[in-house]
């Protein structure tokens, strides 16, 4: 009875547009209050200052920290200079040049709506100069800016690390393959789309030959920095030299000396700024992380999370089975909720009934993130839907139409994500020996 009240709370609590903070608050709080169990107040108290008072969860703020500085600091620019100088001419090659900058831009920034922000600022208005239409380029950026939350070093990896103690190092690793699997998929959309559509090469050509003309010498030197970027961070990650709350501090100090001294891009007087979007932008999560630990601690106390293995074990005997359905469910939840609370809410629920089914906790962990960074480009709530239709002056519905075949490929490589577990597993397994 306990357990059912603890969801029944929370799910009507939600319903009723209650911020998901203090929808966990009153899911906790319910059955101590009305049926004695789960605890005490105080308890719930102590486990949400706790949940606050946490090393790794220092990661986040100062991730998003490190890409707001590197997003002002003009970095987009240079990556897709980068790409472009390889592929531009070829045909798609432009999209696909923005698609691999959103990727490497994932690496930089770790969030969805920063890499649409940051790419799509700068790339829509020269793909709709170079004769792409402007709502098709806004939902290329709304589906591939997704690719920000699944390419390390990844927030919402960092948030399941958090919510279930799998190492946030390998969750990273996990991430690559999908990232890249996806990337490819959308460029063989998008190069499909250029053929039947008739590119403007004569336009295209143009600009690129404007930007042969720099030289490779002078495109790489511009460019080098950014790229070392996710270099230094993962490396360090990897060869054991930092944690990931070290690597995050790494993050934001590269991304100052870069910014600062080596692009000038950026001035002293702007840091404050930038320390108030990122306080604005963690704010809200924050209390969404420090309520999930006592929400969780409740969970456990009336064995809630022993209900739901125990449901999902009696009625799936097989991991296809149960990622399938888990796969269908995270693709709507995505269209209504924002990655990072879904994450820290069902990660730690779902994650011990799948392992009893044979499934890897870093498999599922890169599962949930994925299916959830597609509903960053879904109507209703799309974040990343909003983000690039504000950046096109279009209505976010149009682009939402336009970045629907974006949206299939994407979940065709997700398909494969799901059902082929060695694409996350293999570098791990690799790096482990």
């Amino acid at each position: 009875m306990a357990a059912i009240m603890v969801f029944a709370v929370f799910l009507v609590a939600i319903f009723v547009s209650v911020p998901i903070g203090m929808s966990m608050v009153l899911g906790s709080v319910a059955p101590i209050m009305l049926l004695g169990k789960g605890g005490t107040i105080e308890q719930v108290l102590n486990n949400c200052f706790s949940g606050a008072n946490s090393t790794p969860i220092l990661a986040v703020p100062l991730f998003i920290l490190g890409g707001v500085i590197m997003a002002e600091g003009g970095i987009s620019r240079k990556l897709f200079n980068f790409f472009s100088y390889f592929v531009g001419k070829l045909p798609g090659g432009v999209p696909c040049a923005v698609i691999l900058t959103c990727l490497f831009y994932g690496a930089i920034s770790g969030s969805g709506p920063a890499t649409t922000a940051a790419v799509g600022a700068m790339c829509i208005p020269f793909m709709v100069s170079l004769g792409y239409n402007r709502t098709w380029s806004a939902g290329l950026i709304a589906v591939a800016g997704g690719l920000g939350v699944i390419i390390p070093p990844s927030i919402p990896f960092v948030l399941y690390s958090l919510a279930t103690g799998v190492s946030t190092g390998d969750l990273f690793l996990g991430g690559v393959f999908p990232g890249i699997l996806i990337g490819a998929a959308m460029m063989i959309y998008a190069v499909a789309y250029c053929l039947r559509h008739n590119e403007n090469q004569a336009t295209i050509n143009e600009r690129m030959n404007e930007l042969h003309a720099q030289g490779l010498g002078k495109i790489f030197r511009e460019s080098f920095w950014a790229l070392l970027c996710p270099i230094i961070v993962l490396g360090g990650i990897y060869t054991g030299f930092v944690t990931p709350t070290e690597a995050a501090v790494v993050s934001v100090f590269y991304a100052l000396i870069v910014s600062l001294f080596i692009y000038k891009s950026i001035t002293v007087k702007q840091l404050i700024p930038f320390l108030c979007s990122s306080v604005k932008t963690y704010g809200g999560l924050a209390f969404v992380l420090a309520f999930a630990t006592a929400f969780g601690r409740v969970l456990s106390l009336t064995k809630a999370t022993k209900v739901v293995q125990d449901f999902i074990i009696a009625n799936f005997t097989t991991s296809f089975s149960v990622l399938t359905v888990c796969m269908i469910f995270f693709l709507i939840l995505g269209m209504v909720m924002d990655t990072g609370p879904a994450i820290i809410i069902l990660a730690p629920v779902l994650l011990p009934a799948v392992q009893e089914l044979g499934v890897d906790p870093v498999h599922f962990g890169v599962i949930l993130v994925c299916c959830l960074s597609i509903g960053l480009a879904t109507p209703p709530f799309g974040l990343d839907l909003f983000v690039a239709g504000n950046l096109a002056e279009e209505q976010p519905m149009d682009v939402a139409k336009k970045a629907i075949p974006f949206m299939l490929a994407f979940f065709i490589a997700m398909l494969m994500i799901t059902y082929i577990p060695g694409i996350s597993t293999s570098l791990v397994n690799i790096v482990k020996g």
